[in-house]
């Protein structure tokens, strides 16, 4: 009975300590050398998860640095053909049933995407926390049987969807297992969980995000990523409002 009672507060103690040696700041840097990249190529799905029902939607992805996105639908037929594309803080969408272009900005930012959890401004948001937040470190806390870190992160400035982040930091893999996010009055907007870490080419990354927006009756969204590929050359032209259209 006492050698278990032991590990664990060996494992409590260098966990204290570590979170005692390391800033906020300095730990939301390790995050984003896992999370950011040059470039990526991806593919995934999006399960959205509704009150009755689920369904499915395909999409391969072109990301280059912080600031240039874009992102085809390939399935279910309904969606087939939608493109997304982000260049700084402007986004389009090309719908082909409609076979027009349209600038997402302002209140529309706020909407769902296609019914999910996830709003166009999630998927604006600069992927370099330390970018936007200040982090601090409340204390350490197991999740999912790991020594995790517990993050509280302050907006820098009012431009940001969330004006406070709570994250539970795995303190091996330097990647969050769980964020709280909220608005500035201090209500809880969303919830999120990271998934099926893995090795790819020298850093940790989930293969399985759970998005659950707190304000919404559904059972969450599912973003599952079945392959993706750092540091590719992608031509230029994939960034131009022409290929929304191609």
């Amino acid at each position: 009975m006492k050698k278990p009672f032991l590990v664990i507060s060996l494992v409590l103690i260098v966990s204290v300590a570590r979170s005692q040696y390391l800033s906020g700041d300095a730990i939301l840097a390790k995050i984003d050398a896992n999370l950011s990249s040059q470039n990526r190529i991806l593919a995934s799905k999006m399960v959205i998860h509704g009150r009755r029902d689920s369904r499915t939607i395909e999409a391969k992805s072109w990301v280059q640095g912080m600031d240039k996105a874009f992102t085809e639908y390939l399935a279910p037929a309904r969606e087939k053909g939608t493109k997304m594309l982000k260049l700084g803080d402007q986004l389009w969408m090309y719908a082909p049933s409609t076979d027009r272009i349209i600038r997402i900005s302002g209140h529309m930012l706020r909407q769902s995407v296609m019914g999910s959890d996830l709003s166009y401004e999630d998927m604006m948001q600069d992927p370099q926390l330390a970018h936007q937040y200040h982090a601090t470190v409340q204390g350490v806390e197991h999740l999912q049987e790991r020594p995790c870190w517990v993050l509280l992160l302050k907006a820098k400035t009012d431009e940001v969807a969330y004006a406070m982040r709570k994250l539970w930091v795995d303190q091996e893999q330097e990647i969050p297992l769980q964020e709280e996010l909220f608005a500035k009055s201090g209500k809880l907007l969303k919830k999120l969980q990271l998934q099926d870490i893995r090795n790819i080419d020298g850093r940790w990354y989930p293969m399985r995000m759970i998005f659950k927006d707190m304000l919404k009756t559904g059972r969450g969204t599912e973003l599952i990523i079945d392959s993706i590929r750092f540091d590719q050359e992608i031509p230029d032209h994939i960034f131009t409002k022409a290929t929304l259209k191609k």
